[in-house]
């Protein structure tokens, strides 16, 4: 079922996606080489508990995972794709990050995430982030009032094949509102003009999720969460809370 939520809602949801972008924001600012990923975790948290917010992904678990998730970020680092369990794991020279964050206030959710390089940067990298942030930008643009859910897919996936990215099979988007995952599924390829009709008040999370490799396949780690590239290659996931309006797409997880 699709809640259609009213402006009372989206601006509610507006101040739920301020504090992920908030955690977001504190965890980039605490990476650094040596630093670990439960660190990035604890500042998350930080944030989250003086918003007075609750994290959707703590104790989250789906009917895939054998466990709970452990943490309220996923940290995905190189060629981890998403779902990262934050871990020992010290930040090293030019890695690649990727963390995704949400966060639940007064009984609304945001989610979003971001993909960053840590010292020294490879250009390969950053042209990756780039083709990730160009997708999820035409994602974005496409979510207008009388456009369907294809017309998000189609403009991901395009951008994503023109850069040679892969994208990981059956993974996309979703929306979102009282949970963090609700109907309907936003897939990251598609065909125009196809699928569910956008209406103003349809609240979307929009991430691309690009594979440098060009493959499609991921495998899933033995913690039963972390998903990773089949080809070793590296991957980055970027991430919004958008809401369709008759205004125009309206991003709710800026600071």
């Amino acid at each position: 079922m699709v809640e259609i939520k009213t402006d009372a809602a989206l601006d509610a949801m507006r101040e739920a996606g301020r504090v992920v972008a908030q955690a977001l924001a504190a965890a980039r600012e605490a990476a650094g080489v040596g630093v670990s990923l439960k660190e990035l975790d604890e500042a998350a948290r930080t944030v989250l508990a003086k918003a007075g917010a609750r994290s959707p992904f703590l104790g989250y678990r789906p009917s895939f995972a054998p466990v709970p998730f452990p943490a309220v970020i996923c940290a995905s680092v190189n060629d981890a794709v998403v779902h990262g369990i934050p871990t020992d794991y010290r930040l090293r020279d030019s890695d690649l990050v990727s963390i995704d964050c949400g966060a639940e206030l007064d009984g609304w959710t945001g989610d979003a995430a971001t993909t960053f390089t840590v010292g020294t940067p490879r250009p390969a990298d950053l042209d990756l982030i780039d083709a990730t942030q160009q997708a999820l930008d035409a994602g974005i643009a496409a979510a207008q009032v009388g456009n369907r859910m294809g017309d998000i897919s189609h403009a991901i996936g395009t951008v994503a094949r023109k850069a040679r990215c892969g994208m990981p099979t059956d993974f996309g988007g979703h929306g979102i509102g009282r949970r963090m995952h609700e109907d309907p599924p936003v897939p990251n390829r598609g065909r125009p003009g196809r699928g569910f009709p956008l209406r103003h008040g349809l609240v979307l999370a929009i991430e691309p999720m690009l594979m440098a490799g060009g493959q499609d396949t991921y495998s899933t780690d033995p913690d039963g969460w972390t998903l990773r590239t089949t080809d070793g290659s590296r991957a980055a996931h970027i991430e919004h809370t958008v809401a369709i309006t008759d205004e125009g797409p309206r991003i709710l997880t800026l600071p």
